[in-house]
């Protein structure tokens, strides 16, 4: 599914020959072996080495399939490319989609990562998905745990009415940069606030320092093992209402099991779950819709 991994103008370009002259002749010349960057074995020996320790544990070829391009194809090009996987996916978009056409920023960036380089975002499939929930709730106050490159926030602020809001919380200032060039670029900025640092830092700021009462919908997709202390969180800062729609991505791959346990084993939340696929693959994924229905006591499972 992705493409060649090396321009054709870079391969072989660490093979290194010399020959060394015997006795004022050619006769005596030697070839030494190629040497690899000391970078690119450290990057290989990392990479292989998460990877093996992924599989083991997990035994998920779903996280085979991340892992082998997040820790080991990703850093062999931005290596040999020197940009991050990130930044060539905005300047894809730049190139190639339309300024001020959100759809042609999405279809751009699933073309790239469908056919170049593979990357997390929530990708066209569950898209879909994520467009009729947010179609279907007409959220007011929207909010993203990570953030990204910003296909995710495109694709939902594409769809608020005129009024509504989309506050989007990204841990990596770098990726909150891009974040913001992409929606710049779609034409979307003024509906979207985008917040850099922690989720766990930044949940308790947003009543008093981004006027939220509380959340018509929350958009999870960000560290996997932040998806219940962060529930948790939205809950205890009364930033949950009656109704407020909590839309979770890759419940599956990776998967979420704490989080689905809990929110499934609880009676103050309506689970519904969308089977589908890891984003630009064949490898099963879902999304799961989770409906908060007001404070109560858990239920044991």
């Amino acid at each position: 599914m992705l493409s060649a991994l090396l321009p054709s103008s870079e391969k072989g370009c660490t093979a290194r020959r010399a020959g060394a002259s015997s006795g004022g002749g050619s006769e005596g010349a030697e070839e030494q072996m190629p040497e690899a960057p000391p970078l690119l074995l450290a990057a290989l020996s990392l990479g292989l080495v998460l990877l093996v320790l992924l599989c083991l544990r997990h035994l998920n070829l779903g996280l085979l399939f991340i892992g082998w391009n997040e820790l080991v194809l990703q850093p062999l090009h931005n290596l040999f490319m020197g940009d991050t996987k990130e930044q060539r996916i905005l300047r894809h978009v730049l190139q190639h989609a339309v300024a001020g056409d959100p759809q042609s920023v999405l279809e751009a960036i699933d073309t790239y990562c469908s056919q170049k380089e593979w990357a997390m975002n929530v990708g066209d499939k569950k898209g879909q998905i994520l467009d009729a929930v947010v179609r279907e709730q007409r959220p007011s106050v929207l909010l993203e745990l990570g953030a990204y490159c910003g296909y995710s926030a495109v694709r939902m602020a594409r769809l608020l009415e005129p009024g509504a809001r989309l506050i989007t919380i990204e841990l990596n200032p770098d990726f909150a940069a891009i974040t913001q060039q992409m929606l710049d670029f779609a034409g979307l900025q003024d509906r979207v606030t985008i917040l850099t640092g922690a989720s766990q830092d930044t949940i308790p700021e947003l009543k008093k320092k981004h006027d939220v009462d509380t959340l018509d919908m929350v958009f999870l997709d960000h560290w996997k093992d932040r998806y219940l202390p962060d529930t948790l969180l939205l809950e205890e800062c009364g930033l949950l209402r009656k109704g407020t729609v909590l839309l979770a991505d890759n419940v599956i791959c990776p998967g979420t099991p704490e989080f689905l346990a809990y929110v499934r084993g609880n009676n103050r939340f309506e689970c519904t779950h969308f089977p589908s696929y890891l984003e630009y693959s064949k490898r099963v994924d879902g999304l799961e819709k989770v409906v908060y229905k007001g404070p109560g006591s858990p239920t044991q499972p």
